[in-house]
């Protein structure tokens, strides 16, 4: 009786009374036009003396002269190989739709929650103080430091789920923990909901299944080396949907042209090196910039000591990593309703505003999803549908946690060099001066020359340091025009947020 092995799936064998047939490197199990093999054919006696020949197994011709070929080299009548290859092409057609039918059915299997595990995360999403609570738990899980940027991302995360989801990008130098942070708190949103990408192709994204990237979470850990994916990458958060058309070939030969579709909406985030993004890139995301302070380095350093001590306890972070997770599973798809939306207005120096106003309303949203165990569901009188309605206690949340990402907004500086400007005011503070030189600031904030000259001529073409020559020789030194800038902005963007939720304090009572 003839046997069938696939066990091993980089090599298939299948045996008949005189002849072993081998399949070499499996089979490819998407293509089902086609049936391209390696195929490895001797007698059952002899090992050694055998054909190896590749060939898509559906060509009449290529298949009628392999018979001849093997007929003539062992010695055997084509009547025999050519049933034998029959039989090889029909076990290898339903070994393929097996294949097939098993992976679609792991794709669809979800994450069943236990009874203890769903009353954890239940009893966690209806406890006061959530978003601190959750805070708490990402620094549990093994994220130091970054308490807001920390918290941020892990709600920018949560929205993948609604029908607007939010999107980020993590500035930071190399070496500074930017993609370190995105994938911690990645690894809180369940694998069956998040999809990490390290090399994209220009097509790449047209090729997913249709509702395969549907309210997921797109992880980009580099964005620097992904510029040829970013177009589609752009409509697909902006429309939810992207579409391309292909030539494949149909029966006889014959172009065909075939609509690729994939839906949304995701939410997507990525890492970059750079100082500043393209435009339409970074208007569609919430800027996060890394932490690079040196508070944030002995914080580092003082975990990765207490890691090398053994005194980190792992069971306590995959704990706090698991619950956080089943938290996210409770969270289910849902309407959300601002009634305070009307009375909410941006300060007048944020950038790009009509952008920047949807990202705040929707971040706003975004909380009161998180509280959706906490707000009263409710029905819409004509469609049924059901809904939940922000509070001023999300309003609030969201703004304390927002006025950094506005903050960024209202800079005409790009990250780095506001960064900069800030260390260099700190330092001057330090030193109680206000005059300084290349050489001095490149020796005591340990800056590259080619990198200080560049933050210096755009702070001067901006109007943030003066230049003017010393008494000495030809050099130059520098002075920084209003030290209390940066701090008046951010008290004009804490003051016309908090002039409005007051308001509505005001008004509610």
């Amino acid at each position: 009786m003839n046997h069938f092995d696939t066990s091993n799936k980089h090599h298939f064998l299948f045996q008949t009374e005189q002849l072993e047939f081998h399949i070499l490197g499996g089979l490819g199990a998407y293509s089902l036009d086609r049936l391209k093999v390696t195929i490895k054919v001797n007698r059952q006696e002899d090992e050694f003396n055998a054909i190896r020949h590749n060939l898509d197994l559906y060509n009449y011709s290529a298949v009628e002269k392999l018979t001849r070929r093997i007929a003539e080299y062992l010695s055997i009548s084509t009547g025999v190989i050519r049933r034998s290859l029959q039989e090889l092409i029909h076990l290898l057609e339903n070994y393929r739709i097996e294949v097939l039918d098993r992976v679609e059915d792991e794709e669809a299997e979800e994450y069943l929650l236990e009874k203890k595990e769903r009353r954890s995360a239940m009893d966690f999403l209806k406890a006061k103080h959530l978003l601190r609570n959750t805070n708490r738990y990402i620094g549990q899980s093994g994220v130091i430091g970054e308490e807001t940027n920390r918290l941020l991302m892990y709600i920018i995360f949560t929205s993948r789920k609604m029908e607007n989801p939010l999107h980020c990008v993590s500035f930071g130098s190399s070496g500074s923990g930017k993609t370190h942070l995105q994938s911690k708190v990645a690894e809180l949103i369940p694998e069956e909901e998040r999809l990490s990408l390290t090399s994209l192709s220009s097509n790449s994204f047209y090729y997913f299944k249709r509702n395969e990237l549907k309210n997921k979470l797109v992880l980009i850990e580099d964005l620097d080396g992904a510029d040829d994916v970013l177009y589609p990458l752009r409509e697909l958060q902006s429309k939810k949907i992207i579409s391309k058309s292909v030539v494949q070939k149909s029966l006889g030969g014959q172009g065909k042209t075939t609509n690729l579709v994939v839906e949304g909406p995701v939410s997507v985030a990525g890492c970059t090196t750079k100082e500043s993004l393209y435009e339409d890139n970074s208007n569609r995301s919430f800027l996060l910039y890394i932490d690079e302070s040196d508070e944030q380095d002995e914080r580092i350093m003082e975990y990765q000591r207490k890691m090398s001590a053994g005194k980190v306890n792992y069971q306590d972070e995959m704990d706090a990593q698991v619950l956080l997770k089943n938290v996210q599973r409770l969270l289910q798809p849902m309407r959300v309703i601002n009634p305070f939306a009307e009375y909410l207005s941006l300060p007048k120096s944020v950038f790009k505003r009509r952008r920047t106003n949807a990202h705040y309303l929707q971040f706003i949203e975004a909380v009161t999803f998180y509280h959706q165990h906490q707000r009263d569901k409710q029905y819409d009188t004509e469609t049924g549908e059901e809904y939940i309605e922000t509070t001023l206690d999300d309003i609030k949340m969201a703004n304390d946690l927002i006025k950094g990402i506005l903050l960024r907004k209202s800079d005409p500086l790009n990250g780095a060099t506001r960064n900069y400007l800030e260390r260099l005011k700190v330092y001057l503070g330090m030193k109680k001066e206000e005059m300084f030189t290349n050489s001095e600031v490149r020796k005591n904030l340990r800056i590259a020359e080619s990198t200080l000259r560049r933050y210096h001529t755009l702070l001067v073409q901006e109007g943030y340091l003066k230049k003017q020559e010393t008494l000495v020789g030809s050099s130059y030194s520098y002075v920084i025009v209003d030290m209390d800038e940066f701090g008046d902005l951010e008290s004009g963007i804490d003051k016309a947020l908090d002039v409005c939720l007051e308001s509505l304090l005001i008004e509610e009572k």
